[in-house]
C-alpha cells in the first residue's frame, strides 16, 4: 500500500477516534454533571440510581481509551493499532451494556456503533508498525 494511502488512513483514522473521544467525554461530562433532562426511569433495574457511575465511565474509560489511540495514531506509535482495537472493544461493550439495561433509546446509539465499526475497518488497513519511531 503507498504511503499517501496508508497516511490518508491514518489520518481518517486519528480523526474519527478524536471525535469519538470528544463525544465520550462530553458524553461523560453531561453524566457526571446530573444528565438534566434525561428520565432516571430509564435506570430502573440497574445498579445505578443517577447518570454519575455511567458518566464517568463514559468519560474515563470509553473517552480516555479514543483519546489515547487517537495520540497513538497520529504519532505513528507502535501501539496504534491495539490501542485502536481496544477503543473499539470498550465502546462496543459500553454499547451492549446500555442496550442491555436502557434499551434503544437515541439515534446516538447507532451512530455510535456505525463510527466504531468505520474504526476498526480503517485499524484493519493500518500498517502494524506505522513508522521507526514511537513505543
Amino acid at each position: 500500500m503507498s504511503n499517501s494511502r496508508q497516511n490518508l488512513i491514518r489520518y481518517t483514522l486519528g480523526s474519527l477516534l478524536a471525535f469519538a473521544a470528544m463525544n465520550a467525554l462530553a458524553g461523560g461530562y453531561f453524566g457526571l454533571s446530573g444528565a438534566e433532562g434525561v428520565p432516571t426511569a430509564w435506570l430502573e433495574g440497574s445498579p445505578f440510581r443517577d447518570y454519575f457511575i455511567p458518566g464517568l465511565v463514559l468519560f474515563v474509560i470509553v473517552g480516555g481509551s479514543f483519546f489515547v489511540a487517537s495520540i497513538a495514531v497520529f504519532r505513528g506509535l507502535r501501539i496504534a493499532r491495539t490501542a485502536a482495537f481496544t477503543s473499539v472493544t470498550v465502546v462496543f461493550v459500553w454499547l451492549a451494556v446500555q442496550l442491555s439495561v436502557i434499551g434503544y433509546v437515541s439515534w446516538m446509539q447507532p451512530t455510535t456503533a456505525t463510527v466504531a465499526a468505520i474504526i476498526l475497518i480503517l485499524t484493519c488497513l493500518l500498517k502494524k508498525k506505522v513508522t521507526g519511531s514511537g513505543i
